[in-house]
């Protein structure tokens, strides 16, 4: 299975990233799956112009890096979708991937066009915070769900991790990572039941 993780982090090796990888690894303790991550802070990625190019045939005329992204997704058994949070949503980097996705939105809700797969396919948000907040995480969650929506994939149990605020916070709590390491094994065993959670 292809497990595709968007990194929205504009850091190389931040906490978001360490928790991706940590997910990936458990993921890998099965042979049938294998693991790509997209850094988008590296990638020319345009913010989406609402100019609704894409109405009429659902494809984007913005010629930038996203492009070789639309197939990557559409390929993706699981994506994951990993981002610190900044002022309760996810960072700029990601948040520009998925206004570009407005494209898929054309194709399912204007041009109804819909892909029969013989696999489900699942999607999931990995965030930290640097704060402890109650309602830190509603924002990206309520972003990734609609995301899922549009691009026809389950919404599977999150990933949140509070009160991690030094650059190597997640590497450093061994406790963290068994937990990222766990929801990796948990997906594989549990063939991505949607509403699983650890």
């Amino acid at each position: 299975m292809k497990n595709l993780f968007i990194l929205g982090s504009p850091r190389k090796s931040g906490n978001s990233k360490n928790m991706a990888r940590a997910v990936a690894s458990g993921i890998l303790q099965s042979t049938d799956n294998n693991v790509e991550y997209i850094y988008l802070n590296a990638l020319n990625i345009r913010p989406c112009q609402g100019c609704g190019g894409c109405n009429k045939t659902g494809t984007c005329v913005i010629n930038d890096d996203m492009q070789e992204l639309y197939n990557k997704i559409d390929e993706a058994h699981r994506l994951f979708f990993v981002s610190p949070i900044y002022f309760y949503s996810v960072s700029a980097q990601l948040k520009t991937f998925i206004d570009r996705c407005q494209a898929q939105w054309a194709q399912k809700y204007l041009l109804h066009r819909t892909q029969t797969r013989t696999i489900i396919r699942s999607g999931y948000l990995l965030s930290c915070a640097a704060t402890k907040g109650e309602k830190l995480f509603e924002g990206a969650e309520l972003i990734i769900q609609c995301l899922c929506d549009t691009l026809d994939i389950h919404y599977g149990a999150p990933l949140l991790v509070k009160n991690v605020d030094k650059i190597h916070a997640v590497q450093n709590n061994m406790g963290i990572m068994a937990d990222c390491v766990q929801f990796g094994t948990h997906l594989i065993k549990n063939q991505d039941s949607p509403t699983d959670k650890l």
